[in-house]
């Protein structure tokens, strides 16, 4: 699979709809750079995913971010604010990253109340919404040492929320979560985003997940963010594919890559693609059956997220 690498020019909002912005942001460690010359735009009201491989610099840029570490070089902004003036703003900023903090011999109602009460938000039935929103209304008072990891990690976005922030970082957030785990995360942030506007900026090394979850992403490697793009600019940039199955792929795979100029490979599913659009599947399909091959399926597919990612970066995966 082959894919246009060149970074594209997004069409780029008013300056007053990004959240959060990068210049030439660098964080370095003794001699070696963990991250270096990022530039990043959040827009208003999206999800913005950050991908990349174990050590590619994700955490390290949420760090910065957070308020949490310095960056070596560069800058970045928050809600129009830079320098010293971006501390004025930092209320509106919530963090989940690495474990959530919480006081695991207390329930969940009092680990939010704890907090509440510190940022000055501890009004009536504001705890008992939270524990709503993030589904955890019906744990009473049961200690939160006692939580599945799921349980816990909805309790730390929901920590991270207290005060209504209007940026949300999460670092990792559904790692090592089952699939209804994952499941109930992605409908928390999808709400958040929709019935509360806020913006979330969210890592993960599951793609699959994160190509239904986010709006925008940013491509890290190796410390560097190599693309930045939308949903849409997947299948710009990528374009599609044909599927076929038969019951002789090996000969039907021989067949196809020495017609008209075509180039043809098998998937993990042991299925044909093929880069060309339907138009031109009535020929192959003639071709097969002409040859005694029996076509089970044909069908276009776009580029996934994971498989524009593995194009970008030149294979590996991003499991840490």
């Amino acid at each position: 699979m082959e894919a246009n690498t060149g970074r594209i020019t997004l069409t780029k909002p008013e300056s007053g709809d990004y959240v959060l912005t990068t210049d030439k942001l660098c964080k370095k460690y003794k001699h070696t750079y963990a991250v270096r010359d990022i530039d990043i735009r959040i827009r208003q009201g999206e999800i913005y995913g950050l991908i990349g491989r174990n050590g590619a610099g994700k955490t390290t840029i949420m760090r910065v971010l957070s308020g949490l570490s310095n960056a070596t070089s560069g800058s970045y902004s928050l809600f129009g604010k830079t320098g010293n003036e971006i501390k004025s703003v930092m209320k509106k900023v919530g963090v989940l990253i690495e474990a959530p903090g919480i006081y695991a011999n207390l329930s969940a109602f009092d680990n939010l109340k704890i907090k509440a009460i510190a940022l000055g938000c501890d009004k009536p039935g504001y705890i008992e919404s939270l524990l709503e929103l993030v589904g955890l209304n019906n744990v009473g008072k049961k200690r939160v040492g006692a939580f599945s990891l799921g349980m816990r990690q909805r309790l730390g976005i929901a920590l991270a929320i207290i005060g209504a922030p209007k940026l949300v970082i999460l670092d990792e957030p559904i790692n090592g979560l089952d699939p209804q785990g994952i499941v109930d995360v992605r409908n928390i942030l999808t709400r958040l985003r929709d019935e509360k506007g806020m913006t979330i900026m969210i890592s993960s090394h599951i793609l699959d997940e994160l190509g239904k979850l986010a709006d925008s992403y940013g491509i890290i490697n190796e410390g560097k963010l190599i693309d930045e793009l939308t949903k849409d600019d997947i299948h710009t940039r990528s374009g599609s594919y044909t599927v076929i199955s038969t019951d002789d792929n090996v000969k039907a795979l021989s067949l196809i890559n020495g017609f008209g100029g075509l180039e043809a490979e098998t998937d993990s599913e042991n299925r044909i693609k093929i880069r060309s659009e339907l138009d031109r599947s009535k020929n192959i399909v003639k071709l097969l059956v002409d040859n005694d091959i029996f076509v089970k399926e044909v069908r276009n597919e776009s580029f996934s997220l994971e498989e524009y990612y593995l194009s970008v970066t030149g294979g590996g995966n991003t499991n840490e």
